[in-house]
């Protein structure tokens, strides 16, 4: 038999867990299911190497909707030789097995054994696709079994027949209602699985054998009509999520190659095609607005409240809505890798991560029910033993202790809290990578901030020239334009486009190279010159008390100086000022009411960082700073004991965000590496949305207490007097099945708007 292995996430030296990865890592790890006292994580590895030959199949399993049925499958398939991983999706019901058969029939035939049926995917087919439609069941059972229960009990009470009429019509209810719990059951306990179908047919069976004959119809039915409200509540969360798919149309209008417009099914729209949208219609694929302008609502994808303008040039995402003008655009991603595809993967991807009152609820629950279920055993047996009970009322208490022995209720109110809050926060156009970090946000006290386009508007512009050496007039900005016009940096951008502004002649460059936190260099007509700031300037040795003294002048502006430099010395200087975000400042203010501390650490110099931080409200300003040095700050922070949380833009910062309990990044939407590699992506470049994010970690974290206070209290209150012989088996199943509805709604208070 193949055993599962396990992976426990990294630890550094000061015992934090690693920021990245993680997520990935808690796929593996054992975790409890839903009523079982067994593990079924959402990435289950049965061998510790994949084998060359290896393929991945996946199959739709419709009745595959909770953790009851994952830890079944996982048990069986494990048992299979050449099954190697799987894959649970159980928001999509979607399996899928990493496996070396050369066929998939043994993985059907294993499945189909449990009572369910696999149905094969092709590699074609979306798993993000919606299900088929479930068949209708039909009412008149259920309503059946209802009538007959209350039919047997008033019989019972009244004494209107015989006791064989009564059980005659207490087993058509049961018959009517109950027949898939015990088929549920009678698989579960083949398989060593004590989950609630398992317990719930062993306690009717109990009270039929005892001649309890309108209670045992009376409980299943309860069972029956409590498990279709939880089922129809849990929807509700799973909804949430698929609610995602149905934002991007079906259809967009592409133009053929004769110039003609015709639609087509958005799988089919090839890349670079060009896509129009009318007023008034969803956007249908990531791409660049061609021609035409308009007022996008971006609400979906970004959270952002008010439209946003689009013309030439700028980017659409799918599942938008076009509001004004009608706009034609070129497709830069394909239908499954848009924007709002990777959105809908990345949420359901989280929520195999197991947070850590999830990990907590799945250790306590495997212990749990077994012990119920031998205290039942014991309850049944030692009084009549040896304290001269009576057999017929122990072995009663038991079966009702066995009723109430599922912890249905503490195991399923963490992930439909935790699906909940991930969902709320993907409509507020924050992309939380696990139910891990949407825990961990409400422990952050302290953020760390990059500067440039986090906390300003990340789009300067050229304020300041100055020539230093009067040989390089009229060549010194087209010298640096050209240097600048290699570079991404914002800084070297404002260069760049101020001489495109002024339609200077930009030269080639050779040997070009960037300079981490510094700046760039290279040779133009056989010349090195270096273009940085002031720690290059330092490290050239080409510094001088006149220059530090106008580098100081301008740098207590805000702005931050840049200098062109050759072998000799500086030859010339430019200023560039950012303007800061005016949202900056409102977040700022709202992060200090939540007790969360701020500093700022850009490789701006010091006087532009203080002058920047000033404005905005920041504790901290740290400037000079290179990727080490700010990896090194947030080193710091953990060593004075604090919660460290990260915001930049999850490609330059990425030691510092890596390192950080959560890294935030900015601006994430359409950008791939952001929402691959960030813990937190905020959608738009909105600071607001971490405080927003800090007060929905704080609420789902209060109402998991609430739910395991509730599950666990209630319990204990109802073992004692089912003890006390104060309980009867319809009230254990209210009690049990009550509190489980109970802390679902409670979760799904979360999915408010």
């Amino acid at each position: 038999m193949n055993q599962p292995v396990s992976h426990t996430p990294g630890k550094d030296s000061h015992g934090h867990e690693h920021s990245h990865d993680h997520a990935k890592h808690e796929h593996a790890e054992h975790a409890h299911s839903c009523c079982s006292h067994d593990a079924a994580p959402a990435l289950v590895q049965l061998s510790e190497a994949s084998s060359a030959g290896a393929r991945l199949s996946r199959f739709r399993i419709e009745a595959m909707d909770c953790p009851t049925e994952q830890t079944l499958i996982q048990n069986k398939l494990g048992k299979l030789a050449g099954v190697e991983q799987l894959e649970f999706n159980l928001i999509n019901r979607v399996l899928g097995v990493r496996h070396t058969h050369a066929d998939t029939v043994a993985i059907e035939q294993a499945v189909a054994s449990l009572g369910m049926q696999a149905e094969p995917l092709s590699d074609s087919t979306e798993e993000t696709a919606a299900a088929p439609a479930p068949v209708k069941k039909h009412w008149w059972p259920l309503a059946l079994a209802g009538v007959a229960a209350l039919g047997a009990e008033a019989i019972h009470f009244a004494e209107l027949a015989p006791s064989w009429v009564v059980a005659l019509v207490a087993l058509v209810s049961i018959l009517s209602c109950g027949l898939s719990t015990y088929k549920k059951g009678w698989i579960a306990l083949k398989n060593g699985n004590l989950n609630i179908n398992a317990l719930m047919s062993i306690a009717v069976t109990g009270a039929v054998l005892i001649g309890q004959w309108p209670e045992a119809a009376m409980v299943m039915f309860l069972f029956t009509v409590a498990e279709l409200i939880e089922a129809r509540s849990l929807d509700r969360a799973r909804n949430a999520i698929g609610g995602l798919m149905q934002l991007s149309p079906d259809l967009a209008t592409v133009q053929d190659a004769d110039g003609q417009w015709r639609e087509l099914d958005v799988k089919q729209v090839a890349l670079g095609a060009l896509v129009r949208v009318r007023p008034g219609e969803r956007i249908g694929l990531d791409g660049e607005v061609v021609s035409g302008q308009s007022s996008i609502d971006q609400a979906p994808i970004t959270g952002e409240s008010l439209p946003v303008e689009k013309g030439p040039g700028d980017k659409v995402f799918a599942g938008t809505i076009n509001q004004a003008g009608a706009l034609e655009y070129r497709v830069t991603a394909a239908a499954g890798q848009s924007t709002l595809a990777r959105i809908i993967k990345a949420v359901e991807e989280a929520q195999g991560a197991r947070a850590p009152t999830q990990r907590f609820v799945d250790q306590f629950s495997r212990i749990y029910t077994p012990a119920v279920f031998a205290f039942a055993l014991a309850v049944a047996v030692i009084p009549p033993l040896f304290m001269a009970g009576a057999w017929f009322d122990w072995i009663y208490r038991a079966l009702v202790l066995l009723v109430v022995a599922c912890p249905c209720a503490l195991v399923i109110s963490t992930p439909v809290t935790i699906v909940s809050g991930l969902a709320a926060a993907a409509r507020k156009g924050i992309l939380v990578k696990g139910g891990v970090y949407l825990e961990g946000g409400r422990k952050l006290d302290f953020l760390a901030l990059d500067k440039t386009g986090t906390i300003t508007h990340g789009k300067p512009v050229q304020t300041d020239h100055e020539v230093l050496e009067p040989l390089f007039e009229g060549r010194a900005q087209a010298l640096a334009a050209s240097l600048a016009d290699r570079s991404d940096h914002p800084v070297s951008r404002a260069i760049a486009v101020f001489a495109t502004e002024q339609q200077l002649p930009l030269s080639e460059v050779t040997a070009f190279e960037a300079l981490a936190g510094r700046g760039v260099r290279g040779e133009i007509d056989g010349e090195l010159y270096h273009l940085g700031n002031h720690r290059l300037v330092e490290e050239l040795g080409l510094c001088s008390p006149q220059l530090e003294a106008r580098l100081d002048a301008l740098e207590r502006q805000g702005k931050t100086v840049v200098l062109l430099l050759d072998k000799s010395g500086p030859l010339a200087l430019f200023a560039v000022a950012d303007t800061v975000k005016e949202s900056s400042r409102e977040a700022i203010a709202e992060l200090h009411e939540l007790g969360i501390k701020t500093v700022m650490l850009t490789g701006d110099n010091p006087h532009t960082a203080q002058a920047i931080a000033a404005q905005v409200g920041i504790d901290q300003a740290h400037g000079n700073l290179l990727p080490a040095d700010k990896l090194k700050t947030i080193e710091d922070l953990y060593a004075q004991g604090h919660r460290v949380g990260m915001v930049g833009d999850g490609i330059n910062d990425a030691p510092a965000l890596a390192r950080a309990e959560i890294g935030f990044a900015m601006a994430a939407a359409g950008t791939d590496t952001a929402i691959e590699t960030a813990d937190v992506a905020l959608m738009d470049d909105d600071l607001r949305k971490i405080p927003a994010f800090v007060r929905l970690s704080r609420q789902s974290a209060a109402i998991l207490t609430q739910n395991i206070v509730l599950a666990l209290g209630i319990k204990a209150i109802f073992l004692a007097v089912t003890f006390a012989g104060m309980a009867t088996m319809w009230m254990a199943v209210f009690a049990d099945m009550g509190v489980s509805l109970l802390v679902v709604f409670n979760g799904l208070r979360l999915l408010r708007k």
